[in-house]
C-alpha cells in the first residue's frame, strides 16, 4: 500500500505553506519562485501574503550522458554550484564541467527572457526575500539560487518548500535566515510521490500566474519613482511611491549617518504600501553636506537643518497634484525623529501623525510641547539608553502619544521579527490617525 498523498497539487501545497509564512506578511516580502513547478506554489504563497511574485532562474548541470543526474547548478546572477564529491566520483573533468555550464548559462538567459521579458531583475537589496520551490531532494538548484541571492544583500532570506529531505534541508538552512517546510521525510526519493497531481507545469501556466500576480498586487516592481525633492534651495534625490487608492502620504526622515537607501526604512515603507499609504524617502543632505558629515558627523545632529529640509519636502509634496489631497505623516528614525517632531510642531494643521523608530525625540527640545499630531515612539527593550530618553520625552509631548516597546530588540531592530513589529505598529498608527483623518476631510 502506497503512502497517503500530502497535497492535492502544487496550488494546494502553496496555500498550506503560506500558513507557515504568515508572520512575514508585515515585512512586505518579495516571493521568488523557481520555475517551473515552484511558480504554482509561489503564486499561492505570494497571494496569501499580499506580496509581489517573480522568478529566479536556475538550471541544473547534468552529468555527461546522464542529464537527469545533477552535479551542480547555475543561477541567473552567475552563481555556479558544483557538487565536488559527485563530480570526483563520476570522474568528470573541468573541461566537461565548463562546457555543461556554458550550455546551461545560455538556457538561463532564455529562461529570463521567456518568464520575465523586458521587466528588470527584481530588487533584492534590503528586502525580505522568500524563495519557493515545490520540493527539495538533493537541493543543488536551490543552493545556487540562495547563494546568488545572498550576494545581493537581502535583509532576510527565507527558504520555503512543501516537502524536503531532512539532510538537504539541514544543509541548506546554513544558507538562509529562516526555513518553512511542511513535511521532512528521510525516505524522500521522488517529490511527485507527495502530490496527487504532479503533472508538469507548462510555460503558459507560468506566464499566466506571473501576469495574474502582477495584477493582484497594487504596486508593481518599479512602482517607486526616482525624482528630486525641492527643499528650499536644495534639490535632494528621493523615491516616491503611490499605491492605488492611497489614503495618506508618509514622508521619511532618516537617522544619523543614513540616507534614503536605509534598508530598515525601505522595509517599513514597503509595508506601508500595503496599508494604502504613499511614501516619500529622500536624502536630507546634499552630496557636499554628506561628504562634510562623513568627516565631522556634525550635520546629522543639526536637527533644525534637518527639520527645515523636511518642511521644504512637505511643501513640495503638497504642491504636486497627485499628492495634495493626501493627509501627511512623518516617520523618523534616530536624529530624523527629532526633525520630524520639530517639523510637526511647525505645521500642526498639515501633519496628521508621527512615528519614531529608535528615535531621539529629546533632541526636539522645546518643540515637543508644541506637537499636536498623534505621536508613536517605538523603541527596542534592549536599547536601554534610547528607551530612557523616549520615556522622558513622552511626558513632554502635548498631543496624543504612545510608547511602544519591542521586546528584546536593539537599536537597529535587527533581531528576527523586530522590524516586522515596527512596520505593523507604524501601519496601525497611520491607519488610525492618518488615513482616518484623510477620509474625514474628504467626507
Amino acid at each position: 500500500m502506497g503512502r497517503a498523498k500530502l497535497f492535492e497539487d502544487r496550488r494546494d501545497a502553496g496555500r498550506r505553506l503560506a500558513q507557515l509564512l504568515s508572520g512575514y506578511r508585515s515585512e512586505a516580502p518579495l516571493v521568488l519562485a523557481l520555475p517551473r513547478g515552484g511558480v504554482e506554489v509561489g503564486y499561492e504563497v505570494a497571494r496569501a501574503l499580499g506580496a509581489p511574485l517573480d522568478v529566479w532562474i536556475v538550471r541544473k548541470l547534468g552529468a555527461p550522458g546522464q542529464p537527469e543526474l545533477g552535479v551542480g547548478a547555475i543561477a541567473e546572477g552567475g552563481e555556479v554550484y558544483i557538487d565536488r564529491g559527485l563530480v570526483g566520483l563520476l570522474g568528470i573533468s573541468e573541461a566537461e564541467l565548463a562546457e555543461i555550464a556554458e550550455q546551461q548559462a545560455a538556457e538561463v538567459e532564455r529562461g529570463v527572457r521567456r518568464y520575465r521579458g523586458d521587466r528588470p531583475m527584481p530588487r533584492v537589496e534590503g528586502r525580505t526575500v522568500i524563495v519557493v520551490d515545490d520540493g527539495i531532494a538533493t537541493g543543488g538548484t536551490v543552493r545556487a539560487a540562495l547563494r546568488d541571492l545572498r550576494k545581493r544583500s537581502p535583509r532576510r532570506l527565507v527558504l520555503a518548500v512543501p516537502v524536503a529531505a531532512p539532510s538537504s534541508l539541514s544543509s541548506l538552512s546554513r544558507e538562509v535566515d529562516g526555513v518553512a517546510c511542511i513535511e521532512e521525510d528521510p525516505g524522500l526519493q521522488a517529490i511527485g510521490a507527495y502530490y496527487e497531481d504532479f503533472s508538469q507545469t507548462s510555460d503558459d501556466v507560468v506566464a499566466t500566474l506571473l501576469a495574474e500576480a502582477r495584477r493582484e498586487v497594487p504596486r508593481a516592481e518599479g512602482a517607486e519613482r526616482p525624482l528630486f525633492v525641492e527643499a528650499g534651495t536644495a534639490a535632494l534625490p528621493g523615491d516616491l511611491a503611490i499605491p492605488e487608492r492611497a489614503g495618506g502620504l508618509v514622508i521619511f526622515a532618516h537617522g544619523s549617518g543614513s540616507s534614503r537607501r536605509s534598508p530598515r526604512n525601505r522595509s517599513v515603507a514597503e509595508a506601508l504600501w500595503r496599508w494604502g499609504l504613499a511614501t516619500l524617502l529622500f536624502d536630507l543632505l546634499t552630496d557636499e553636506e554628506e561628504a562634510e558629515d562623513r568627516r565631522s558627523a556634525h550635520l546629522r545632529f543639526d536637527v533644525d537643518l534637518l527639520a527645515r529640509r523636511l518642511l521644504g519636502a512637505t511643501d513640495w509634496a503638497l504642491a504636486r497634484p497627485e499628492l495634495r489631497h493626501l493627509a501627511v505623516g512623518y516617520f523618523g528614525a534616530s536624529t530624523g525623529a527629532a526633525a520630524a517632531l520639530i517639523a510637526a510642531a511647525a505645521r500642526p494643521r498639515v501633519v496628521g501623525a508621527v512615528v519614531s523608530r529608535g528615535g531621539r525625540p529629546d533632541l526636539a527640545g522645546a518643540a515637543l510641547a508644541m506637537v499636536r499630531a498623534p505621536t508613536l515612539l517605538i523603541v527596542g527593550s534592549a536599547d536601554t539608553e534610547v528607551l530612557a530618553l523616549n520615556q522622558a520625552a513622552l511626558e513632554g509631548l502635548a498631543g496624543p502619544r504612545r510608547l511602544a516597546v519591542v521586546p528584546s530588540a536593539t537599536h537597529l531592530f535587527e533581531e528576527p521579527g523586530a522590524l516586522a513589529a515596527v512596520a505593523r505598529l507604524a501601519g496601525e498608527w497611520f491607519a488610525q490617525h492618518l488615513i482616518a483623518r484623510g477620509a474625514e476631510a474628504r467626507a
